[in-house]
């Protein structure tokens, strides 16, 4: 079972990756303003149902957005929480202020300077 250190680096990983395609960033614009079905979200894109199952199973698996069912058709949201995981990770780096440079590699000039 992965740890949890593991689990928050899988799932940044897959935030950043979904965040890396024009059609995904194009679905989570559309639902910056509201829940919409898949047959909007087609509709708005201009893509295929089949085309956009694909990159909406991408924002799911990174946990980027909500699906729900209702009838025969499903409605996707923002899952908010997990922009805010992505945010901090940014804002981790943010907080750097000097980076320490590296230590020598070399083992032979290490072993003579002791």
């Amino acid at each position: 079972m992965p740890t949890s250190s593991a689990t928050n680096s899988h799932l940044i990983a897959a935030g950043f990756h979904a965040l890396s395609d024009p059609i995904r960033i194009g679905v989570l614009e559309l639902l910056r303003k509201q829940e919409q079905c898949v047959c909007d979200l087609c509709d708005a894109l201009g893509v295929s149902q089949s085309k956009l199952s694909f990159h909406l199973k991408n924002l799911k698996e990174a946990r980027l957005v909500n699906a729900r069912q209702e009838g025969r058709w499903i409605y996707y949201s923002l899952h908010v929480s997990q922009f805010a995981v992505l945010e901090q990770y940014l804002a981790d780096y943010r907080r750097i202020s000097q980076i320490a440079p590296a230590r020598c590699c070399d083992m032979e000039a290490n072993s003579e300077q002791k």
